[in-house]
């Protein structure tokens, strides 16, 4: 009766007794939420490793994993709470790592993961510990943080870009590097107070219009 090969696939299973009389069994299961194949297939898309990491049992977590598409190489199983953090760890040796969470066991983890990221439905420890947290009880939110992120970081470097292109070529025209070249025009050879104050100007326009087009990629997600 004790035999693990009745235990059905991706399900845990406890005994229950009463004054040392066994009663019986129940198996026990977390069902995947329904986006989550959804979600790992979009992220791998995209190039990314997803693994699994979960106290179950190692039977379980293959389970599970099956279910939701991650390679059963990446599903690290049986792990303690205290040991959820080494094992982020252990794979930041590799790159940087986000971690998924939204338990007290996960806290640590998310702690030491580059990027935590809680479900908003989770504990207030989880949320706490996290560096982003998904307001809805959606996975798909974590594809919304990743393409926001990624547009963020697009925008400050095109930010960065313009204003050291400004700064590198109107800096030294402001300073007089043109004044010995006779054939410019004179607004060209000593930059005119008023042309200084433009350029900057549309520099600053330029930042707040490329900052600005965050919005649209807030509103299409």
């Amino acid at each position: 009766m004790s035999d693990r090969t009745f235990d059905p696939p991706g399900r845990t299973r406890v005994y229950v007794a009463r004054d040392e009389q066994f009663l019986g069994s129940i198996a026990l299961a977390d069902a995947p939420r329904p986006e989550a194949r959804e979600v790992v297939a979009a992220l791998r898309g995209q190039g990314l490793r997803v693994a699994l990491l979960t106290g179950d049992r190692r039977a379980t977590g293959l389970a599970i994993a099956s279910m939701v598409g991650i390679e059963a190489a990446d599903v690290y199983a049986e792990v303690l709470p205290a040991d959820k953090a080494a094992t982020v760890a252990a794979l930041q040796r590799a790159g940087p790592v986000a971690m998924v969470g939204d338990g007290v066991n996960d806290a640590p983890a998310l702690v030491q993961a580059d990027v935590g990221v809680a479900i908003g439905s989770g504990t207030d420890v989880a949320v706490d510990a996290a560096d982003v947290t998904l307001l809805r009880s959606d996975l798909r939110g974590l594809l919304d943080a990743l393409a926001i992120g990624r547009a963020t970081v697009r925008t400050i470097r095109r930010n960065l870009f313009w204003a050291s292109a400004y700064n590198l070529v109107l800096i030294p025209i402001a300073a007089g590097a043109l004044y010995p070249l006779s054939s410019l025009p004179g607004w060209l050879r000593a930059l005119d107070p008023a042309l200084a104050a433009g350029a900057m100007a549309l520099s600053s326009v330029t930042v707040v219009v490329s900052s600005l087009a965050l919005r649209r990629v807030v509103a299409d997600r």
